[in-house]
């Protein structure tokens, strides 16, 4: 019988940032309970909303979706629909399913994530229809291709894999049809900030180099040198979740030129305070009524320590470049 690798530290720090999935999701379930963006299918992810979050958090997740969305959605439609999206690190995202539902369905939709959160995914996919229904009905022959690891049908396509490992990564992507010469969207949350400086300019050099004509949305920490950035440090560590790539969470120009030096043309990154001020003021007005907010200061120190950064290369001259808030 061959012996049992011995369990590392990489191992216990990999275990920690899929917990990170759960956390993103629970949070996601609790916000559009409580009515801050609408979400009807977060429920077949999480059952049950779990227990009450802190306004401040609410809010953060709010301009984290209504940011994300803003750039992803204003992408699909400069493209006409004729693009693909890549999320890397998707978790248990439903975004694939939203823009069905509103007529912004790219060309194919892939996700990227740890095995074990891909095989809970499909999993969860094949045993709730209103998951399953809209896969199906936009798949043109009667069967999916489906194992432990992986589901692909026409438009939507998932893939258990390591994003650190590039060519291993690039293989997957090809043999289920990604298009390397179609308009692409890739978006990560949370994710390159658990990679080394390194691993993550690596990925996002692999983009540049593999895409023409492409954007990337990255959401992640920010100013994270300061003291609430330490912090925010040590309580991950205590749970043995190593931000691994911090360094790059220096400041919004750190995280701009993680992108200005691996070959995209064009980058621009806000703190999600300055997005949260710009979102369309009679919604934000609205999630303000949902709940009292006693610690304003808190969630304004909150939204400070997260950014959104985006680059993009426009060989065919979309205009790419004036995607923004």
């Amino acid at each position: 019988m061959a012996a049992r690798q011995p369990f590392t530290d990489t191992d216990t720090a990999d275990e920690a940032v899929r917990a990170t999935c759960d956390d993103a999701t629970t949070c996601k379930r609790f916000a559009t309970s409580k009515g801050y963006w609408k979400d009807p299918y977060v429920q077949y992810f999480v059952r049950s909303v779990g227990e009450r979050k802190a306004p401040e958090i609410n809010r953060g997740y709010y301009a984290r979706v209504r940011g994300v969305n803003h750039l992803l959605d204003a992408f699909v439609r400069k493209t006409e629909c004729d693009c693909q999206i890549i999320n890397l690190g998707a978790g248990l995202d439903t975004t694939f399913w939203r823009l069905k539902d509103e007529n912004l369905m790219p060309r194919k939709y892939f996700e990227v994530d740890f095995p074990t959160v891909v095989a809970r995914k499909i999993h969860n996919i094949k045993t709730k229809p209103p998951l399953s229904k809209p896969l199906i009905e936009t798949h043109s022959t009667d069967s999916l291709l489906l194992d432990a690891h992986s589901l692909d049908s026409d438009r939507y396509c998932i893939i258990g894999g390591d994003l650190r490992d590039i060519s291993s990564l690039d293989d997957k992507l090809k043999k289920f049809q990604l298009n390397p010469e179609l308009p692409t969207l890739l978006l990560s949350e949370c994710v390159l900030v658990y990679m080394n400086p390194t691993q993550s300019s690596n990925l996002v050099h692999w983009a540049a180099e593999t895409f023409h004509t492409a954007m990337f949305i990255n959401y992640e920490q920010v100013n994270m040198t300061d003291r609430f950035g330490q912090v925010m440090v040590e309580n991950l560590q205590r749970r043995h979740c190593n931000l691994a790539g911090v360094e790059t969470c220096r400041s919004l120009d750190s995280q701009r030129e993680r992108f200005l030096k691996t070959g995209w043309e064009h980058a621009d990154a806000l703190d999600m305070m300055t997005v949260y001020s710009v979102l369309p003021q009679d919604d934000v007005a609205r999630i303000e009524r949902l709940e009292f907010l006693d610690e304003k200061e808190l969630l304004q120190q909150l939204l400070q320590h997260y950014s959104i950064c985006w680059a993009t290369k426009d060989k065919i001259k979309l205009g790419l470049s004036q995607l923004a808030f």
